[in-house]
């Protein structure tokens, strides 16, 4: 029984990392060559803003974080080899977070919850796993256990809407790649009839990351549940 339970446990680690190295190793290989495209990655985005009349569309270099696009400024920030690079994942990534602020220009419905869900994120996280640690102290020093019960309750709820914004995440992102970027790089001949491919193959890689984190909440959770149980 101990043995199985560690193969689990391996297993869910695995499931949890794999996608995050699969990533990395998609979007290494497509950095090179380095000079594949004329324009760089802010160049592709600048151009496709003008023609989809997305003028106030800013393009920002970011030498901290992930590629991303904030709503918040309507700008794009991409990391230098991105932002800077004429490599089919620069001009690819580049299309991709453009794909988020088409979604915002749109007024997607599931692109504004995840925004919603996403800043709720960080605090959740912080204030449901402290409540769950500081619940059977309160109930010790107040001389209340039902408010420990109270308390891990809401924990658990907290920490399940983290993953459900995770959850969310991923056809918000799948949109982006797919229904977004992807026609239009392919409609405005922006690829090299041979990379296709290889673009789908790197716009599907970002979308692993999401499932990693909607995995590694879901296990939190999971385990946290396990603990608790009596």
């Amino acid at each position: 029984m101990p043995m199985l339970i560690i193969l689990l446990i391996l297993m869910l680690l695995a499931a949890v990392a794999l996608p995050g190295w699969r990533v990395r190793h998609v979007m290494q290989r497509y950095h090179q060559p380095a000079d594949r495209y004329p324009g760089t990655g802010a160049e592709l985005v600048h151009h496709l803003a003008e023609r989809l009349g997305l003028e106030a569309l800013r393009v920002e270099r970011t030498d901290s974080g992930q590629d991303h696009y904030d709503p918040d400024s309507a700008t794009i920030r991409l990391s230098p080899e991105n932002h800077d690079g004429r490599s089919l994942t620069a001009v690819t990534v580049a299309a991709h977070e453009l794909g988020h602020a088409i979604q915002h220009a749109d007024g997607m419905p599931l692109f504004h919850w995840r925004q919603r869900l996403v800043g709720m994120i960080q605090p959740l996280q912080r204030i449901g796993l402290g409540l769950i640690v500081a619940a059977p102290l309160l109930a010790v020093v107040l001389r209340l256990p039902g408010i420990m019960l109270w308390m891990l309750g809401a924990g658990l709820l907290m920490m399940l809407m983290m993953a459900v914004a995770h959850l969310i995440t991923l056809p918000v992102e799948t949109d982006a790649s797919f229904g977004r970027a992807l026609p239009l790089l392919e409609k405005g001949d922006y690829l090299h009839p041979e990379d296709k491919a290889a673009a789908r193959r790197i716009l599907r890689a970002a979308a692993l990351t999401y499932v990693a984190q909607s995995l590694a909440s879901l296990i939190n959770l999971g385990l946290w549940m396990r603990i608790l149980r009596p």
